[in-house]
């Protein structure tokens, strides 16, 4: 079938089973994959923990963290930084499964999915749902080895955060697809992504509270404030402790809109970004 003859085909036609069902066959195929690559898995545990073990136990001493919400007493430089190394791990598995989408598309894997009857919107969320479902596991077996290491947040926490954890893999993981639209070849996207994560890791509040960003450099802390990861961080902070931080959790939200939007719109044969490069290449 076509590409213009799937596109004829009326979406109506489905009912909530079919759609059910390529949400299932979506949803197994990243699983599958993730099972498939270990190294993935363990590479995803390392970096926070390199950053838990060994960053924090060196600047415990040197960066306090003083009684600032939704802490009601003092913490350990290692509690303060949990939730900013929760929020990595969400960033470099959102990245991680947009480079796959970009391997697909070389390898027309992506043709394929996207030539589907269904609607495009509704493959890239399933696809987008897919990567965020992974990524919480992830999450969930950092917080794990955390709490061997005597890293521990209140018990209802690690049942409280799984929202804040599932609205920010949403955004990050949406910010990462509108990238994968944007990149023609797969080993321009290694480059694309360290320039996005490491700025939005950085400068965030995930390693020091805004105030003593704040008190060192007005500009860093102006970034700060417009980096969409550091509301993501307090989310998954005040989640914690059974809060809800309420313009982190709008901001979240809006910025989910915005790029699901962005990339539905660049994946979008008639408009978007992607068949424009795949136009001017073939000239």
């Amino acid at each position: 079938m076509s590409q213009a003859a799937a596109g004829n085909v009326p979406h109506n036609r489905f009912g909530t089973v079919q759609y059910l069902t390529c949400l299932k066959g979506i949803l197994v195929r990243e699983g599958l994959r993730y099972l498939n690559q270990r190294e993935r898995f363990v590479s995803s545990l390392v970096r926070p923990l390199l950053w838990l073990f060994i960053f924090a136990a060196g600047f415990r001493q040197v960066l306090g963290v003083s009684i600032i919400p939704p802490y009601q007493t003092y913490v350990l430089y290692e509690v303060y930084i949990t939730p900013g190394l929760c929020g990595m791990i969400l960033l470099f598995s959102g990245m991680q499964s947009s480079l796959s989408m970009v391997y697909d598309r070389e390898m027309g894997n992506m043709r394929t999915l996207l030539v589907s009857p269904f609607p495009r919107w509704f493959l890239l969320v399933s696809k987008l749902l897919a990567g965020v479902a992974v990524s919480i596991i992830q999450v969930y077996a950092f917080l794990f080895v955390a709490w061997l290491w005597d890293v521990k947040a209140p018990v209802q926490g690690y049942f409280l955060i799984l929202p804040a954890l599932f609205l920010s893999g949403m955004m990050l993981g949406a910010l990462g697809m509108l990238l994968s639209s944007l990149v023609k070849q797969l080993e321009n996207f290694a480059g694309i992504m360290n320039f996005v994560i490491f700025p939005m890791y950085f400068a965030s509040s995930a390693l020091y509270p805004l105030w003593r960003v704040q008190e060192s450099s007005p500009l860093l802390y102006k970034i700060c404030l417009l980096n969409p990861f550091s509301y993501a961080v307090e989310l998954i902070r005040f989640a914690f402790y059974g809060q809800i931080e309420w313009l982190s959790l709008a901001v979240v939200c809006s910025f989910i809109v915005l790029f699901i939007a962005g990339a539905i719109i660049a994946y979008d044969p008639s408009r978007g970004i992607v068949v424009k490069k795949q136009e001017g290449g073939n000239t």
